[in-house]
This record gives C-alpha cells, sequence and structure tokens, in this order.
C-alpha cells in the first residue's frame, strides 16, 4: 500500500497544475453549478438533488483517509490522529451535516462525478502524505507553525460554518431562489463561506507544513477564488 515519497510530489505538482487551470477555465465563465447552473451549456444531464450530490461528491475526502488509516501499519500516530483528523474533521461535517441542512439546487451528473473524482484523488494525496510520509519531532505541538496553523484552521471552519448557517436561513424550506447575504464575514466580502474554507486549507497546509497540504490550499483559492468573484458581480 505504501508508495513513494516520490508519489506525493508528483500528485502536488498535478494538483497545482489543476489549480491554475481552473483559475484561467473560470476567470470568465464559473463552474455550472447552484446559481450559475445555466453556465453549464451541455444539455441533458442527469440533475441530482443538493442533499444527494454534496453528500456523494464529499464522501470520498472522509473515507479515503480513513481507509489508509485502518490498513496502515504504520506507527506515525502524531500526523494519523491530530493532522489528518482536522481534514477529515472537515469532511466529515460536509458530508453528514451540511449535505443534510442545504437547500440548494440540484447538481448536473457531470459536476457530481468530477467533484468525487477530485475528492477522491485529494483524500489519498492527503491521508498517503500524514500517514506514510510525514514526520514530526515529538514537540511539533509546541511549534509555531502548528499552533498558529491549527488557529487559523478552525477560524476559517467557524467562518465557514456560520457563513453556510446564514445561507441557509435566507431562504424559507421550499425556496431555491438566492438573495444577498448579510451578517457575520458578509459584512465585509460577499464570499464568506469561500473565504472561510480557503482560510482553513491554508491553516491546514501551515500546521501539517506539507507539499501535498499547500498544493491543496492553493486548489482552493484557484477554484473557488474566482467562483467568489462572480457571486461578487
Amino acid at each position: 500500500m505504501q508508495c513513494s515519497k516520490d508519489l506525493d510530489f508528483y500528485m502536488s505538482f498535478f494538483l497545482s497544475g489543476m489549480g491554475i487551470l481552473f483559475l484561467v477555465k473560470q476567470l470568465t465563465i464559473p463552474a455550472g453549478y447552484g446559481k450559475h447552473i445555466e453556465n453549464n451549456t451541455k444539455q441533458g444531464y442527469i440533475m441530482i438533488p443538493a442533499k444527494y450530490a454534496w453528500f456523494i461528491q464529499e464522501l470520498p475526502s472522509f473515507l479515503v483517509p480513513l481507509l489508509l488509516i485502518l490498513v496502515s501499519r504504520q506507527q506515525n500516530v502524531f500526523s494519523c490522529m491530530m493532522l489528518l483528523l482536522m481534514f477529515c474533521g472537515h469532511y466529515f461535517q460536509r458530508t453528514f451535516i451540511y449535505s443534510a441542512f442545504t437547500r440548494g439546487r440540484p447538481s448536473p451528473i457531470n459536476i457530481v462525478i468530477m467533484a468525487a473524482s477530485f475528492c477522491t484523488f485529494n483524500g489519498f494525496l492527503q491521508g498517503h502524505c500524514m500517514v506514510y510520509i510525514a514526520t514530526y519531532p515529538d514537540e511539533w505541538h509546541m511549534d509555531i507553525r502548528f499552533a498558529s496553523g491549527v488557529l487559523i484552521f478552525y477560524l476559517g471552519m467557524g467562518i465557514n460554518i456560520h457563513s453556510d448557517h446564514i445561507l441557509r436561513n435566507l431562504r424559507k424550506p421550499s425556496e431555491v431562489t438566492y438573495k444577498i447575504p448579510k451578517g457575520g464575514m458578509f459584512n465585509y466580502v460577499s464570499g464568506a463561506n469561500f473565504l472561510g474554507e480557503i482560510v482553513e486549507w491554508f491553516g491546514y497546509a501551515i500546521a501539517t507544513w506539507s507539499l501535498p497540504a499547500f498544493a491543496f490550499a492553493f486548489f482552493t483559492l484557484c477554484s473557488i477564488g474566482p467562483r467568489a468573484y462572480h457571486h461578487h458581480r
């Protein structure tokens, strides 16, 4: 099951390249889901209700790292139990809580498949790095990178969850129309939910101090940063 350290490097390089491609592609046209679903120019796709779409596409990011932990015989306890579980905690919330309460629009099946494929790829990359590759000194929990990264991570997660709560409560249970949110970080930025997630993953990257985590943070910035811009417009 264990692969070489080079694998993490090449997968991280590929992930960063994907981020640049997403950035270029979305400079003019955002990804065709949610309020921008009309930008999905191809017709005839099966539409999946938002609750099921989010559950399906986010689940691999939760399951794959846990499976790597279960099948591993490594004794890398700190990285597995402290850092990787931060990653899994985010996706537990997105898979089982966010998906259950979301009131968004249905997503095209092609978007769901691409998102699930990405989450499988990234879940393996982050999990493999933490389980098999990353090593930390015993006093890592006292390091400023770990302490500041964890603080930034949970600050971003709090902004993300609170912003999603505000967005959900803009609509009645039967509504899927979009309204301008107010309160929380929405008083300062248009895409507070996106900002929270970007902050979250840069915090994770600092806490883990690993190339795969920084590649994922960069990808997140490139993929949902432009979406926040289009939301603002």
